[in-house]
């Protein structure tokens, strides 16, 4: 679990001899040059009300001990979204003694809008100069001695995937943490502009808020709410902020638009004007032509689904072959040997047996998810981020993603829900805002994940058919499609919309799509497993204990009244919440316990309408015990015992309404 975001913060503080603070747009290789500095050995930690995480470690270099915080990836340091507000906060909690910002040397201009922003705060910096063998490939030669001259901070270039560069970038920061000193800010923006800026900071210099005058006049004149707030808690405040907003109306009178606009519009201008004079001009390279086919509707949505197609191939059948190849090694060579020391040191009573669905039954459960599906899910994803061609998905599909509240970005964590609902939903952290990551997880938890397939065809495809197998998918997608429209008219807020620029693809490295999949997965492995294996001792304690059996009567209403399924088949929907594709097992398990050997063919004891009601229900409801952990730990208990509320709602109101349809028509 994270650390508190202020005692992890103080804790790399406190055991370092300078902090420098990481700082970048999603896709400039922030990530990579992180992890090379820090080996991967990170801690993350989230502000109060939060879950934008921030990375930090602490790192050697020479003789000194540096702490790295990776700052959430962000185009601008405004407060419009959580990634946004939290970087901001971040560096004005912990006072960095420098801040790293990375720039994408294919796209200059776009990249320095947040450096300027970092300087307006009178933060020391120095800018790595990424890509730089990208831009080299364009034919984009930056005068990277200019650049620092106009910023007035030092540059140096970096290719983040080989690690050239990040010695020299490392010392030179160190070097100005070592002067102490601030940036030497050598640009303004346009001279009324700057005139008003000075009239405010003048004013402002008078008092101490805790952050440089010139700083909080720009903030002010922006309208940032978090710091007209702290102003207005001054005993000078109401005075202050009367003559920032009689600065800002003048500003408003001469330039005939809103403040906050102007100055945005004064900062990209200036960025603009800093790159044309350090860069030459850009010429196309065959990436890009890629680029035009990976995004083009025409050509883009082929490629989408051909890509969307691998992935769910590879998750799900390369996932069933490793789960099957695991459980089979497990209950060969490991089962056997706990087994044998849990009887020996706790004998073969209920606590024995109790113990044995803990740390067998359910060890397993959680390796049966997690190597198979978790971990070849991290794999490819890093293989696409590698390569670029996320962007492009975002890209293509971005329109159709509003109609649910989300932007592109959604995209890949929804499909990935049909392999495994746990990695898509810790996937949800490349949106920027809580209601963002709520409709996308609820909506990967109605999507029917691998092991949910497989109750899918092993009780309605075996033995009823393909065709209801089928209308299975066909009633959850649109459901999904419904709850997805519901939940974005009826959530507080809108979709932050897809602000990106293009990011060149490129031949993945195979050590950074290791270490980026050992990384993911290492979280899944300390968030879900505990909360499995403890939900394996309680299932085992009431199955071993006969208390199970006795929850039939007061669901005896529901399962059998409503649903029109024997009571048995409402035990095992609550053993499947362990895992789903336990649901067919535990079937045929508790009838053969209650009806003999012969139920081990389904038709024996349940109807074939039952069957696909039963089907039904279990692909609706409530996620396994893997993705409710991961649920909480994404979006906090009190959202995920909504969505496991909603679900169970939908799936038995459902349900419930399939099962007098069929019966109606005598569809089966």
């Amino acid at each position: 679990m994270p650390l508190s975001c202020h005692s992890a913060l103080k804790e790399i503080k406190g055991s370092t001899d300078f902090t420098f603070a990481l700082a970048g747009n999603p896709n400039v290789g922030k990530s990579s040059i992180f992890n090379r500095l820090t080996g991967m050995g990170v801690v993350t930690a989230n502000y109060p009300g939060k879950t934008v995480e921030l990375n930090m470690a602490a790192t050697s270099f020479k003789d000194l001990r540096i702490g790295i915080i990776d700052l959430p990836g962000s185009y601008a340091l405004g407060a419009v979204s959580e990634d946004q507000w939290v970087a901001r906060r971040a560096v004005l909690d912990t006072h960095p003694d420098v801040a790293i910002m990375i720039l994408d040397a294919t796209n200059l201009a776009r990249n320095l809008y947040m450096t300027l922003q970092f300087i307006d705060l009178g933060i020391p910096v120095v800018a790595a100069l990424n890509l730089i063998d990208e831009a080299e490939k364009r034919n984009i030669i930056i005068d990277s001695g200019k650049l620092s001259l106009l910023l007035g901070v030092p540059v140096v270039p970096t290719i983040a995937t080989s690690g050239h560069g990040l010695d020299e970038l490392i010392q030179t920061a160190v070097n100005v943490a070592k002067e102490k000193a601030g940036t030497r800010y050598n640009r303004h923006y346009g001279e009324d502009i700057e005139s008003d800026i000075r009239k405010l900071e003048n004013l402002l210099s008078s008092y101490d808020f805790g952050i440089n005058p010139r700083a909080l006049a720009i903030l002010l004149l922006e309208e940032d709410s978090e710091f007209i707030e702290l102003v207005n808690k001054h005993e000078m405040g109401k005075s202050i902020l009367d003559s920032a907003k009689k600065i800002s109306h003048e500003i408003e009178r001469k330039h005939g638009e809103k403040t906050p606009l102007r100055m945005a519009r004064e900062r990209h201008g200036l960025a603009g004007a800093i790159a044309a004079q350090v860069q030459g001009d850009v010429a196309p390279v065959k990436s890009d032509r890629f680029w035009a086919y990976t995004t083009s509707p025409l050509t883009g949505i082929p490629l989408l689904l051909g890509v969307l197609g691998i992935i769910f191939a590879f998750i799900f059948y390369g996932g069933n072959w490793l789960s099957t190849l695991l459980s089979g090694s497990w209950a060969s060579f490991i089962s056997p040997v706990i087994d044998a020391a849990i009887f020996y040191v706790f004998g073969e009573g209920h606590t024995g047996k109790i113990l044995i669905w803990g740390f067998d039954a359910g060890i397993l459960a959680a390796l049966a998810v997690g190597i198979p599906y978790v971990l070849t899910f991290y794999f490819m994803l890093a293989f696409l981020e590698d390569s670029g061609y996320l962007n492009s998905v975002a890209f293509l599909t971005d329109r159709l993603m509003h109609k649910f509240g989300l932007h592109g970005r959604a995209i890949i964590p929804l499909v990935a829900g049909a392999g495994c609902n746990v990695p898509a939903i810790i996937g949800t952290r490349v949106l920027t805002t809580m209601r963002e990551r709520t409709i996308a997880s609820t909506l990967i938890t109605l999507i029917p994940c691998s092991a949910r397939t497989a109750v899918i065809l092993g009780a309605v495809s075996l033995f009823v058919g393909w065709k209801p197998a089928v209308a299975i998918y066909i009633i959850v997608l649109g459901l999904v499609f419904l709850v997805g429209i519901g939940l974005n008219r009826v959530m507080p807020g809108t979709s932050t919309g897809l602000v990106m620029e293009m990011f060149p693809f490129r031949a993945p490295l195979l050590s950074n799509i290791i270490k980026k999949t050992w990384y993911r997965f290492k979280d899944f492995v300390f968030v879900a497993f505990p909360i499995v294996l403890v939900g394996s001792l309680v299932l085992g304690a009431l199955y071993e204990t006969g208390y199970l059996w006795k929850l039939s009567s007061p669901l005896s209403p529901v399962v059998e009244g409503w649903l029109g399924l024997p009571a048995v088949a409402g035990l095992t929907l609550i053993f499947a919440v362990l895992r789903k594709e336990l649901a067919l097992q535990l079937l045929v398990t508790l009838a053969v316990v209650m009806y003999g050997g012969g139920a081990k063919n389904l038709l024996l004891f349940m109807a074939p309408a039952q069957l696909f009601i039963y089907a039904l229900v279990n692909t609706i409801y409530i996620p396994c015990a893997a993705t409710i952990a991961v649920l909480g730990r994404e979006l906090g208990w009190k959202r995920a015992g909504g969505i496991m509320a909603f679900t169970i709602s939908l799936a038995i109101i459902t349900g419930g309404i399939a099962f007098r349809f069929i019966e109606y028509f005598h569809l089966l």
